[in-house]
C-alpha cells in the first residue's frame, strides 16, 4: 500500500480497547490506497497494476495488505492515492448509517455530531448533496466555519450553545448521526422530531446513559446503530456496490472530496494518533506508507 487512513478505531486498538477479528491482521489500519500487486483465485474485476482504495479488516499500517476484491474501489478521477486513502472507512460508514440504515431523504433535517471529523466532513457533504438540511456540532469557531463551508446550514459550537435548543427551534432533527454517546444520548432524543431516528456509531463519552423511553414511544422515535468492522464480507460488498453507483460519480466529477488535515510517515504513526486523540484536526489524517 502507498497510504493508510488513520481512524479512531486504530487508536482504540493500540490502547487494547478494540480487538481485531480473529482472522484479521493484528496491525491497525482499516483503509488504505495503493496498487494491486496480486489477485486471488477467481478475481476478475481487477488487474495487476490497478490503483485502488480499499476497506480493510485490519493491517493497513503495512506495505502489503490483503482484502476481499469486492471491498476495493477505483481511485476517483483526478484524485491521488493520498486523498483516496481517506475514502473507504468514512464513506462506507456514512453511506451505510446515514442513507442505508438511517434512511435520510431530501428536505429532512440532519444533525451530525463531530462535524469537523473525517466522518463529519463526509456526512455534511453527502447529506447536503442529496438535499437534506444539514446541522453540525463542533468545538471551535474554526471547526464551525469548516462545517459551514462544506454545506452545513448551521454549525453549533457545543461549548457556547445547546444543540437541543437549536434543533427544537427548527422543528427537531429527522436524523442524528452520533459518535459521542454518554449524556448526548438522552439529549439527542430531545433534539429529534417526531418519527426521528438516532443512529449511534461510536461512544467517545461512553456507551451508557439513563433514558426515559416514554417520550420515545409517544413520539415514535427510533434508536439504531452499527459498527462496520464486524459486518460480513457480503454486507461490506453491498455497501461498496452502492457507493460505486451513487457516490463515486460525485467524487469523479469533483462535486465532493475528502477534507485533508495532515500527513505523517508510517514511522510517526504515534504522532498521528496523538493528533487525532487531541481532537485538533479538521478532516482526515493519513500515513505515508511508502513512496
Amino acid at each position: 500500500m502507498a497510504w493508510a487512513g488513520v481512524n479512531r478505531p486504530d487508536a482504540l486498538q493500540r490502547a487494547g480497547k478494540y480487538a481485531p477479528p480473529p482472522t484479521a491482521s493484528d496491525l491497525p489500519g482499516l483503509e488504505a490506497s495503493g496498487e494491486v500487486v496480486a489477485l486471488g483465485d477467481g478475481v476478475s474485476d481487477w488487474q495487476i497494476g490497478d490503483q485502488v482504495c480499499a476497506l480493510l479488516p485490519g493491517g493497513g499500517y503495512a506495505e502489503y495488505v490483503a482484502t476481499p476484491a469486492a471491498h476495493c474501489l477505483p481511485v476517483p478521477k483526478g484524485m491521488d492515492l493520498r486523498e483516496a486513502a481517506c475514502l473507504p472507512e468514512t464513506f462506507f460508514t456514512v453511506w451505510s448509517n446515514v442513507f442505508m440504515r438511517g434512511g435520510l431523504h431530501a428536505g429532512e433535517r440532519f444533525l451530525v455530531h463531530g462535524g469537523s471529523s473525517g466522518i463529519g466532513t463526509t456526512a455534511i457533504q453527502l447529506a447536503n448533496h442529496f438535499g437534506a438540511r444539514v446541522f453540525a456540532t463542533a468545538g471551535s469557531a474554526e471547526k464551525c466555519k469548516a462545517c459551514r463551508d462544506l454545506g452545513a446550514e448551521q454549525a453549533i459550537n457545543y461549548r457556547e450553545a445547546d444543540f437541543v435548543e437549536v434543533l427544537r427551534a427548527e422543528g427537531g432533527a429527522d436524523l442524528i448521526l452520533d459518535m459521542v454517546g454518554g449524556d448526548y444520548i438522552p439529549r439527542n432524543l430531545k433534539a429529534l422530531a417526531d418519527e426521528g431516528r438516532l443512529v449511534q456509531i461510536a461512544f467517545l463519552q461512553g456507551p451508557k446513559a439513563e433514558v426515559n423511553f416514554a417520550p420515545l414511544m409517544m413520539r415514535r422515535q427510533t434508536i439504531t446503530g452499527s459498527t462496520l468492522r464486524p459486518q460480513s464480507d457480503l454486507a461490506k460488498a453491498r455497501i461498496a456496490a452502492a457507493l460505486r453507483e451513487q457516490v463515486w460519480p460525485l467524487l469523479d466529477a469533483g462535486r465532493i472530496a475528502p477534507v485533508m488535515d495532515s500527513e505523517f510517515p508510517l514511522t510517526d504513526a504515534a504522532a498521528a494518533h496523538a493528533r487525532m486523540e487531541a481532537s485538533n484536526h479538521i478532516g482526515k489524517i493519513v500515513l505515508k506508507v511508502r513512496s
